[in-house]
């Protein structure tokens, strides 16, 4: 299998096709399209990806595009229950709260875009930014009070899991703006934060040299 993404610093949602690639078990190589090179902004690189966007899966002759796809798609190959809890409540929120990742909080993405080579302990944010924070802190704080608090392990639903894998670059965002959460959100940060793979992730971010600075403050196109 291959994983295609984008430039580490920016892309968030190649972020998420990589730790699902990583949460897998399974044997993968990663090549990396940098989003700030003329070659992506002319859309001529954009040309060779089914839906003009990272990340893309490769396995084989079988390409998958979308990171929910790319979690659906190696649950099936590599096992469910890396990916989703097998209680059914516990699993029942997985899904909606990964599904709610996916397609909402548009506030928090359009003002805070993923820029990992960057922090921003000044930003201000909006009420709209706000609510989207404090979603996600209710969210995280009902998963980890009802499904994750019975074992010693940090992320929401005890094993790391594809929600985690799908709010990870919140974690980032959270972190970078100096965003307000709870305490016990604050903790479930700091041990996404601490996770081999995401510093992995962010070792790789920091060695990125970037052509042009493409959110150089925040308010950016949501990577």
């Amino acid at each position: 299998m291959k994983i295609v993404i984008g430039t580490r610093t920016l892309s968030s949602w190649s972020l998420r096709g990589w730790l699902a690639a990583k949460q897998s078990g399974l044997p993968f190589t990663t090549e990396c399209i940098e989003m700030d090179s003329p070659e992506w902004q002319s859309g001529t690189a954009k040309k060779a990806l089914p839906s003009g966007k990272v990340p893309l899966l490769i396995d084989g002759q079988t390409p998958v595009w979308d990171s929910m796809a790319i979690i659906l798609w190696l649950a099936d190959k590599g096992g469910h229950d890396r990916y989703w809890p097998r209680e059914y409540p516990a699993r029942a929120l997985a899904y909606a709260m990964t599904a709610e990742m996916h397609s909402g909080f548009v506030a928090l993405r359009s003002a805070c875009p993923m820029n990992l080579q960057k922090a921003f302990p000044d930003f201000e944010p909006s009420a709209a930014v706000l609510a989207d924070v404090a979603r996600i802190d209710a969210l995280w704080s009902d998963a980890r009070a009802r499904f994750g608090s019975e074992t010693d392990l940090p992320w929401l639903f005890g094993p790391l899991g594809a929600a985690d894998i799908m709010f990870a670059p919140v974690v980032y965002r959270i972190h970078h703006y100096h965003l307000p959460v709870s305490i016990t959100a604050r903790l479930y940060v700091d041990a996404m934060l601490a996770h081999p793979w995401m510093q992995e992730w962010n070792r790789d971010a920091h060695a990125e040299e970037l052509r042009h600075d493409l959110y150089p403050v925040p308010g950016g196109v949501p990577a």
